[in-house]
């Protein structure tokens, strides 16, 4: 079992960029590890993943402007999001599972470990 504390959500205007951050109680190194996000009356959907290999895999919606990286000494996951849309207003979720993932980076399956959320509200 890991502990996932998100922070770095707010509310930004179009075009804008934030990063996330999710701090792990045990080393990153050890999980594959992924941002979800729902927004009201949707279903959570996977937005950037990385495997324990460096593989990273992103959502269609979001790729060329978010970026997944996490830096083990710090045991923490980042999400570079640039060029922020309406679109992604949501509430982001980081999640982790022990070991590899495999191709299912995206799918909420894997994950038995999943932080509390960041809003994240972007307004044009």
């Amino acid at each position: 079992q890991v502990q996932l504390v998100e922070s770095g959500g707010g509310s930004v205007q179009a075009g804008d960029s934030l990063r996330l951050s999710c701090a792990a109680s045990n080393p990153v190194s050890w999980y594959c590890m992924a941002w979800f996000r729902q927004a009201p009356g949707k279903e959570r959907e996977g937005v950037a993943g990385t495997n324990r290999d460096g593989r990273t895999m992103y959502a269609d919606s979001v790729k060329g402007r978010f970026t997944i990286s996490r830096d083990n000494a710090k045991q923490t996951l980042y999400l570079q999001m640039n060029s922020l849309k309406d679109e992604d207003t949501a509430m982001y979720y980081c999640a982790a599972a022990f070991g590899s993932c495999g191709w299912s980076l995206l799918e909420r399956k894997p994950y038995t470990n999943w932080g509390q959320g960041t809003q994240v509200t972007v307004s044009s």
